[in-house]
């Protein structure tokens, strides 16, 4: 994977959740989690002292050290992870299985038009016009033509 992600996090901020991250590894949740000995990711089975503490988003990209974000894993699965996340592996799964469907091509080329609510295209391209002047008389659209 390529390194082109933007590390804006406050270095003082990841200090601080790694701290966070310390006083975790002493709780008895933490000791419950590594005694099941199983990695999260290749699901292999290791004796809790092989298993590492793992971030699923990474601290480096904005993680935080809860409950939540941290999972037991084998040293060989957290230093292939090394800053990446869950969205990234699908990603590159979907890149291998197919490299064309990450290169999005244009409506025009394949006949696809995607209709966005009023709402939403206002805030995307700015004002529109309302929608009783976008339906003419007598167009086929028009639902009182049926009437």
């Amino acid at each position: 994977m390529e390194d082109w992600f933007d590390m804006r996090v406050d270095p003082a901020q990841i200090a601080k959740e790694r701290a966070k991250a310390r006083e975790l590894r002493r709780t008895n949740w933490w000791r419950a989690q590594i005694q099941k000995g199983v990695c999260h990711y290749c699901g292999g089975k290791f004796p809790p002292s092989e298993l590492t503490m793992d971030h699923i988003v990474p601290l480096s990209r904005g993680g935080h050290s809860t409950k939540g974000n941290i999972v037991p894993c084998c040293k060989a699965c957290n230093n292939g992870k090394k800053y990446t996340m869950p969205v990234d592996e699908i990603l590159t799964e979907l890149d291998r299985e197919d490299p064309e469907s990450m290169d999005a091509p244009a409506a025009a080329e394949t006949g696809v038009e995607i209709e966005l609510p009023d709402e939403l295209m206002r805030e995307l391209v700015g004002d529109l016009p309302p929608a009783d002047d976008a339906v003419q008389d007598g167009s086929p659209d028009d639902p009182e033509q049926d009437v």
